[in-house]
């Protein structure tokens, strides 16, 4: 019997609800995986070492990796209204360019949310003090002072303001408004080496996982429920309706031209010295 396939993916909900059916045998006739979880900037480091076959990364980090991977259309996170958000406490600064040599909580250097929030700031002129704080610490990080604002991602959007703090900038709705595009996020990524006829396998195989979520929500939910122990019901289901939509079937004409003008935007600004396109399979 073939080995499984490596598999690496967030504990996040949209994540664990896509990959659901996949990771516990819940499916017909698709490849056996193996899984790995970790926070998205772990995924990001393991995925510029080649550690996983099947990973999911940010779209920030795929210039850095398209001479190993190519990114699969099926099982990432693109949409609208759904970007990272600036936040601060009251007080503290009321505009991007208030920021301008402030320390900011950032979740990794090479997340997409960091590359949107060096565009916005290129664009006003503003540089920060940027401070590596892992996503789901940053909110209490910004509420207690250790930071002056924070970047913030995933489930924290919906939480933040019960913490007291109030939101400076959608990233999200700056994209939209500088493009028309919905905003790239995270993409699942499958590694070169194992060919055409794998990717194209494993592609069906997380449309497949996806499709039985949606078809059997009761029997993916624990497995989701188990890796958001912090989070609350009503906040787990917010976040996979926000994350998992139409671009996680298939990322589109429009989401493939999405990823395109992110990497074009952040060349252009001297953002990235990459030249590589992003590679859809």
């Amino acid at each position: 019997m073939n080995e499984p396939y490596t598999l690496a993916y967030s504990p996040c909900p949209n994540d664990t609800y896509v990959f659901a059916a996949l990771t516990n045998g819940l499916l017909a006739q698709t490849p056996r995986v193996r899984v790995a979880l970790a926070d998205v900037e772990a995924l990001n480091q393991a995925a510029e070492r080649g550690t996983y076959e099947l990973t999911k990364v940010s779209y920030g980090t795929i210039p850095h990796l398209m001479e190993r991977y190519r990114i699969l259309r099926a099982g990432g996170a693109l949409g609208r209204g759904c970007g990272p958000l600036v936040v601060a406490r009251p007080g503290t600064a009321a505009t991007l360019q208030e920021l301008d040599g402030l320390r900011v909580a950032i979740p990794g250097a090479r997340t997409t949310a960091n590359l949107l929030l060096a565009l916005a700031l290129h664009n006003v002129k503003a540089s920060i003090v940027r401070v590596e704080i892992r996503f789901d610490e940053i909110v209490s990080a910004v509420a207690r002072g250790a930071v002056d604002a924070g970047l913030i991602i995933h489930e924290s959007r919906f939480t933040y303001e019960e913490s007291g703090l109030t939101s400076l900038l959608d990233l999200g709705a700056w994209w939209e408004s500088q493009t028309g595009l919905p905003i790239p996020l995270g993409a699942i990524l499958v590694r070169s080496d194992l060919g055409d006829g794998a990717g194209a396998r494993l592609g069906a195989a997380i449309r497949a996982s996806l499709a039985y979520a949606r078809r059997n929500e009761a029997a993916v939910m624990p497995y989701v429920r188990e890796h958001a122990f912090e989070m609350s019901d009503d906040v787990m289901h917010k976040h996979i309706a926000l994350y998992v939509n139409e671009y996680t079937d298939d990322v589109g004409e429009l989401g493939m031209a999405a990823a395109r003008e992110l990497f074009g935007r952040a060349r252009a600004a001297g953002l990235l010295v990459d030249p590589a396109e992003p590679r859809f399979v």
